[in-house]
């Protein structure tokens, strides 16, 4: 494969690191709630919030690093549909990665908790303590996170769909040890 079929190292670094947050904060999320208040849950919550806060943050850097660098061109033997469902998905899953954390972060806000990036760098409130908001911006978090993780299913499937069955080399792009 040819290194313009291929995205930029930059572009597989963030991709990867990004998906291994996700793959980290989704299950610690679901674990953490319905954990009994305690330094433990605290110390929990404050990793999952550590991992959203860094996923936001690379997601702007890629945006930033992909209006700068284009992405490989779709093969040509894909279909149209598939090409509008491939780049469609990618956008959805750009609004998510900056959409979850955004809900998680404007969540804390509401409920008065702080976020402390790293334990050492802590981020403004976006909004003001209010319960209806903090109740709001709880299950946004929630029914976004899931969505996110619909898409990201949704995403590797595809991935190893043309791996598998159209060998076309779509996968190899993101996986450099790939032929």
């Amino acid at each position: 494969m040819t290194d313009a079929a291929r995205y930029t190292r930059t572009a597989i670094a963030l991709h990867w690191v990004i998906a291994l947050l996700i793959f980290i904060a989704f299950p610690v999320g679901l674990y953490m709630v319905d954990l009994p208040l305690s330094p433990q849950k605290l110390k929990i919550i404050s990793w999952h919030k550590w991992a959203g806060i860094t996923v936001l943050a690379l997601t702007l850097v890629r945006i930033l690093w992909r209006s700068t660098h284009r992405p490989p061109a779709l093969p040509d033997s894909m279909s149209r549909i598939e090409k509008l469902a491939a780049h469609g998905a990618h956008h959805l899953l750009y609004l998510l990665m900056i959409a979850v954390p955004m809900a998680g972060w404007l969540m804390s806000s509401a409920k008065g908790f702080p976020v402390v990036w790293f334990g050492v760098l802590p981020l403004p409130d976006l909004i003001g303590k209010n319960e209806q908001l903090a109740e709001f911006f709880e299950g946004a978090h929630e029914l976004l996170a899931w969505l996110m993780a619909a898409i990201v299913i949704a995403h590797a499937a595809a991935a190893i769909k043309h791996h598998l069955v159209a060998r076309d080399g779509i996968l190899a792009r993101m996986l450099p040890f790939l032929k």
